[in-house]
């Protein structure tokens, strides 16, 4: 079923990245920064402990607009991203995309992305660009 998609609509998930999920990521990635792997190393670095990579809590960005908003069929056109703190493993973090322009001519949006920690504060912000599904525009 078709529905409107306007300026301010919002899409929120809150999840976290366990141990396992960092290491899938290493593997898939070839990004082994002990940081996010060895406690032993991290506890020696300014964060204290492993994190989780940037771009694995990034990529909750990619799940939410192709599944909720604006969803199945979305394609990314560009994204930007800011890395502001991090995320440590197994901690919460609430990840969040906002409409904040609709092309008329085209089915493209400019959407605010946020992540926030478990503290409540911004750990990544940036914005994407995406065409989508036609059908959704209502």
């Amino acid at each position: 079923m078709a529905r409107t998609i306007k300026v301010g609509d919002k899409a929120t998930k809150t999840r976290s990245f366990g141990a396992a999920e960092v290491q899938t990521y290493a593997t898939l990635s070839g990004d082994d920064n002990p940081v996010h792997l060895d406690e032993a190393y991290a506890k020696t670095t300014p964060f204290g402990g492993c994190i989780c990579h940037g771009m694995l809590v990034a990529s909750g960005f990619s799940a939410l607009l192709g599944a909720e908003l604006p969803g199945p069929g979305t394609i990314y056109l560009g994204q930007t991203f800011s890395f502001k703190r991090p995320v440590r493993v197994g901690e919460e973090v609430t990840i969040s995309v906002e409409v904040t322009k609709i092309r008329e001519d085209k089915p493209i949006l400019t959407m605010k992305t946020v992540a926030v920690n478990s503290k409540g504060e911004v750990a990544i912000e940036g914005e994407a660009t995406v065409k989508y599904d036609a059908l959704v525009r209502g």
